[in-house]
């Protein structure tokens, strides 16, 4: 069943004006998504879609009619709204003309740390959504078991950071925890090996051993991994830096060690 909604004060049409802030989505455990893609996307992976808002001039160019169908077969609550009124509350420049209202994942620890030879990713106050969306990515293609975000990174349910994961936020567990120091000290007393990137490194990220229980701290863009959270780490790695560019880019760095774990778990 299709319902119509005409007015900016209706109450549907205000809780997903809500959902754009951080604040607001941690209260109603609620985010959205928006596109034809990512929403088949969400559906293949089984997420829990709370309400869907499209209008016709807009879904039906980006041929979202056969996604249309498939949501109401399952009896996703449909909400049809006029387009200049989806238009203020898209997030895209080119809005595709529907968007979801998506239920937060909830994990266990306990059953994330249970995975055989389990490969983890820490990312230590990551700043840009950009590089949180390419490491989720990354970390997905190369089969981590999870993600841990730590107090002081971007937002996840950032509409820039879901957008930079091209879907992948749906394919792995990935937890918001407290700080960096917390995880590592939780891992450690799991067995898992803790590794970080840093210029202090003692070898080179291709010089360890990865195919036992891991995990992998990306730092923050500007400062790095705290020095306390790099005196926990269990070994530091480096990549080498043969012209004069003094670093680089997060993501850039976090994919060219995990690579380097799938090389080791594959060969």
């Amino acid at each position: 069943m299709i319902n119509e909604i005409s007015s900016p004060e209706n109450s549907i049409v205000k809780h997903a004006r809500q959902l754009t802030k951080r604040k607001m989505r941690e209260q109603w455990q609620e985010y959205i998504i928006e596109g034809v893609r990512i929403i088949k996307d969400a559906l293949e992976n089984e997420k829990s879609l709370k309400k869907i808002l499209f209008c016709d001039e807009l879904y039906e160019t980006a041929g979202g009619e056969e996604l249309l169908e498939e949501l109401m077969q399952r009896e996703i609550l449909l909400y049809k709204i006029p387009v200049q009124l989806f238009k203020e509350l898209s997030d895209t420049q080119n809005p595709q003309g529907i968007m979801a209202l998506v239920s937060m994942d909830t994990y266990s620890i306990e059953d994330i740390l249970s995975r055989d030879r389990g490969f983890y990713i820490i990312l230590d106050r990551i700043q840009d959504p950009g590089n949180m969306g390419t490491i989720i990515r990354t970390a997905d293609a190369a089969g981590a078991d999870a993600i841990f975000i730590t107090k002081g990174s971007v937002d996840l349910y950032n509409s820039k950071t879901i957008r930079s994961t091209m879907g992948s936020i749906f394919h792995l567990p990935i937890l918001s925890t407290g700080n960096t120091s917390e995880i590592i000290a939780l891992l450690k007393s799991q067995g898992v090996k803790i590794i970080t990137t840093s210029l202090e490194g003692e070898k080179y990220y291709f010089e360890v051993d990865y195919r036992e229980m891991c995990a992998i701290i990306v730092g923050n863009e500007a400062n790095g991994v705290q020095q306390e959270d790099i005196m926990s780490s269990d070994i530091l790695i480096k990549i080498p830096m043969l012209g004069k560019a003094e670093s680089l880019n997060a993501s850039v760095a976090a994919s060219i060690v995990m690579y380097e774990v799938v090389r080791q778990r594959i060969g």
